[in-house]
C-alpha cells in the first residue's frame, strides 16, 4: 500500500465522520421544532455507511495485487423513520383536536453519543494520517545522513 493511498483512506474516513458529525448537529437542532410552513415535520437523518466489500475480500485482493484498498467509498444520510413523539400540549397552535403535538422523534442522549463516536473516529483518522505522513518522511530521510 503506498503513502497516497493510505492518506486517502483517512481523508474518506474524515468526510464520513465530518458528515455524522452535521447530521447530528442538524437533528439535535431540530429536536424541539414542530410542523415547518410546508407542513411537514422535519425527520431525523443518520448517516449510513457500507463497505464495498468485505474486508477479507479486500486483503486477498490487495495481496495478490489486484484492487487496491480503499475506504470509506458507499455512505448516504438517509431519513430515520422514527415516528413523531407526540407531546400533549393544547396551548400549542399547532396541536391537533385531541390537544397533541408532533415533533421530531429525536433523542438528544443517542445523538450526543453518536457525536461523540464521531469525533472519536474523526482522531483515529487523524493519528492514521498522521503516522502515514511520519513512515513517509522516515523514508525520505533512509539514506540521506551519511
Amino acid at each position: 500500500m503506498d503513502y497516497l493511498n493510505a492518506f486517502s483512506i483517512s481523508a474518506t474516513g474524515m468526510k464520513v465522520e465530518r458528515l455524522r458529525l452535521d447530521v447530528t448537529a442538524m437533528n439535535i437542532a431540530n429536536a424541539n421544532t414542530t410542523k415547518g410552513a410546508n407542513g411537514e415535520l422535519y425527520s431525523p437523518l443518520r448517516v449510513v455507511s457500507r463497505p464495498t466489500a468485505s474486508f477479507v475480500k479486500m486483503m486477498q485482493n490487495a495481496s495478490t495485487g489486484g484492487a487496491e484498498l480503499k475506504g470509506a467509498e458507499n455512505y448516504s444520510v438517509e431519513k430515520s423513520g422514527l415516528t413523531p413523539k407526540k407531546v400533549h400540549d393544547p396551548a400549542h397552535p399547532q396541536s391537533d383536536n385531541n390537544g397533541f403535538v408532533e415533533y421530531p422523534n429525536v433523542n438528544p442522549v443517542d445523538e450526543m453519543v453518536n457525536m461523540i463516536s464521531a469525533t472519536r473516529s474523526y482522531e483515529a483518522n487523524i493519528k492514521a494520517f498522521n503516522a502515514a505522513k511520519t513512515m513517509a518522511l522516515k523514508a525520505l530521510q533512509i539514506g540521506g545522513d551519511k
